[in-house]
């Protein structure tokens, strides 16, 4: 099909969206039955291949357009044609991670998870007088403390200051006097002692 001809079936628009994967599962599934039985959208995705080719190396962010600008863009196609706007699915909503009571005097939230590398960050909560059991890092332990007073062995950190644990290190004693909450990026594979 040439740049110039038009696809003349109605379902012309909801094709485009399947090819750049805008469509939730099931209005793809829908897309999917139909570009199946419609010759005029089978050449439609035919000539889009080679532009989403392109786009393979672009990062998703850039190739996404934020909620706000696929409204206006919805109203604005739905004033030129006439038809009801097809509008982006809400936004999900963030929700903040409780806190989670790990051991006694600790308290972790979550922030994210990197299952393939085996990371974890969290911000970390320690009651005054709170001690985290001797362990061995499996890979790099960083840590940054964001209020209160926390001994990592013979060194005493202040709010504001970042430790470095290197793989294979251990630390013999993690413990707070005063309580602590601190941001902490490690492995999931830690080994306690």
């Amino acid at each position: 099909m040439s740049a110039f001809q038009k696809n003349r079936c109605e379902h012309s628009e909801v094709t485009c969206a399947y090819v750049t994967q805008v469509l939730t599962s099931s209005e793809a599934s829908v897309a999917a039955a139909h570009i199946a039985s419609c010759s005029d959208c089978q050449r439609e995705v035919e000539s889009l291949r080679p532009v989403l080719d392109s786009f393979v190396s672009w990062p998703t962010d850039v190739l996404r357009p934020t909620t706000s600008l696929q409204t206006r863009l919805a109203f604005r196609i739905a004033e030129e044609t006439g038809e009801q706007p097809v509008l982006p699915p809400p936004a999900p909503q963030w929700s903040e991670p409780e806190w989670e009571q790990v051991a006694s005097g600790i308290e972790c939230k979550l922030l994210a998870t990197d299952t393939e590398r085996h990371r974890i960050s969290m911000l970390v909560r320690l009651a005054p007088g709170a001690s985290y059991p001797a362990h061995t890092h499996a890979g790099i332990e960083e840590l940054h403390l964001l209020d209160g007073e926390l001994w990592i062995d013979e060194r005493k950190l202040f709010p504001g200051d970042y430790n470095y644990g290197a793989p294979g290190a251990g630390d013999e004693r993690v413990w707070s006097e005063t309580g602590c909450t601190c941001v902490l990026v490690t492995s999931t594979k830690d080994i306690l002692r």
